[in-house]
């Protein structure tokens, strides 16, 4: 069996190994053998889902295997992945399920787990569980097998929650937003928080069909979304992927800011007010050399971690810092959430508005960004393109081509079969002739 976790859980084509319904069950199977070992009594485990057709297979079957292990089972249908984290911990759940592919099409799933604490499994315990999945687990005695019930009222719990985090004093009240949920899990939460809070709502991707999710919407496609706020006359365009654990933000004249415009407003403006713990914020190696500028500027610290907003996370909970993300647009805010929350960190930028009586265009222009370009290059199961010695050497040149004012990334991606080349630097031409060679070199021994 090939290694099953990635950088957000366990990943691939629904009905493809590893994502299949047998090895679902016993996954299940597995993670709740391995939880029910962490205390005596009752054991219950919340799934939740997105929009996915495969998801009710996957639901099913990963039922199955948790109740054959004794655990207790509550369903809470379709919720953003921060609803799992949050309603984990609130539930005094043993374990928290989220069935989900994020920003992927809808031909992939994935699963992903939340301990008590409503945190990702570090990968120390993802480890363990892999091995009890290869290894097998001894079932329940019958009369021990556990129940399955549906909860109607987890994605009211979470509303709840995401609008508690906005200031009590402020309302939405003459703000016209345009919100997409890319047909995915937020598709009837993010709409019922904005306009619960008094914003006038204009919906995209509110009508999953089991095949649309992300597809030509949502945080990776924000085209559809950017040309409703323009026409709309819309003050701002919020933008989620699949599960909703991640935004990208739409200014009122149809422009894209990524997740590090949102981390430079909110680092600055909580360092201003004293809210920065350790008055520093977490983003990843991915994150443009711009925001670190800006931040230093402000006397703000940036920690750079790997890809991934589960490492972003633990970097954050190590270092007792309460603010961190992605570029991609996954935000984190410890002070109101486990997870990345998409929803939540519009709500944030949309305060910030209220507070400031800025237009979201000043807002998410607050540093010029360095020239980034990002190519992938797909590879076969079993390849390894980036220890040919051809490519060594091309990497090798790159970086002595950019150094002094850039910087180059080569790694492969956590969810999908992609060698990821990126580079920074204020001579773009420069910038573009290095990724260029790295990927052609990468893509020579591919092919060969």
């Amino acid at each position: 069996m090939t290694k099953l976790f990635g950088t957000d859980g366990i990943r691939g084509e629904a009905n493809v190994y590893p994502m299949t319904a047998e090895v679902a069950l016993r996954i299940g199977a597995a993670v709740g053998h391995y939880f029910s070992k962490s205390r005596a009594g009752a054991h219950r485990v919340v799934i939740g889902k997105d929009t996915r057709l495969s998801g009710y297979m996957f639901e099913n079957a990963l039922t199955a295997g948790l109740t054959s292990s004794g655990m207790n089972v509550l369903l809470l249908g379709p919720v953003p992945t921060p609803a799992v984290g949050l309603l984990t911990r609130s539930m005094r759940a043993d374990l928290g399920v989220m069935i989900s592919a994020s920003h992927n099409p809808a031909t992939d799933n994935g699963i992903k787990f939340f301990g008590p604490d409503g945190f990702k499994l570090s990968d120390a315990v993802e480890a363990e569980i892999e091995a009890l999945i290869v290894d097998g687990v001894k079932m329940s005695p019958s009369d021990k097998i556990g129940r399955a019930k549906r909860i109607d009222d987890g994605r009211f719990r979470y509303v709840e929650r995401v609008k508690s985090s906005f200031p009590r004093e402020q309302r939405l009240d003459g703000l016209k937003i345009v919100v997409d949920c890319a047909n995915g899990a937020a598709h009837r939460v993010a709409p019922e928080t904005l306009w619960e809070l008094g914003a006038e709502v204009v919906s995209v991707g509110v009508s999953p069909n089991g095949f649309n999710i992300n597809e030509d919407c949502g945080s990776t496609h924000p085209a559809q979304a950017a040309a409703a706020v323009v026409r709309h006359g819309a003050h701002l365009g919020i933008c989620l992927d699949g599960d909703a654990d991640r935004v990208i933000l739409i200014d009122e004249a149809g422009n894209v800011g990524n997740g590090d415009q949102f981390l430079a407003l909110m680092g600055a403006r909580w360092a201003a007010e004293g809210r920065l713990a350790k008055n520093a914020l977490v983003a990843t190696v991915m994150s443009n050399l711009g925001l670190e500028r800006f931040l230093q500027g402000h006397g703000v610290t940036l920690e750079r971690t790997a890809v991934g907003d589960r490492y972003v996370v633990e970097r954050m909970r190590q270092g007792g810092f309460n603010l961190g993300g992605e570029q991609s647009g996954h935000i984190v805010m410890t002070d109101h959430a486990t997870t990345g929350d998409g929803l939540m960190a519009g709500l944030q930028f949309l305060a910030e508005m209220v507070r400031s009586g800025k237009p979201s265009s000043e807002l998410l222009n607050n540093f010029e960004p360095v020239p980034q370009l990002v190519k992938n290059v797909r590879f076969a199961a079993g390849q390894t393109p980036l220890d040919a010695a051809a490519v060594k050497a091309a990497i090798a040149q790159a970086e002595a081509d950019l150094a002094g004012k850039g910087r180059l990334l080569i790694r492969k991606s956590g969810t999908e079969p992609l060698v990821r080349v990126m580079a920074e630097h204020e001579d773009a031409e420069l910038m573009g002739r290095a990724v260029d060679s790295v990927v052609d070199a990468v893509t020579q021994a591919v092919q060969n």
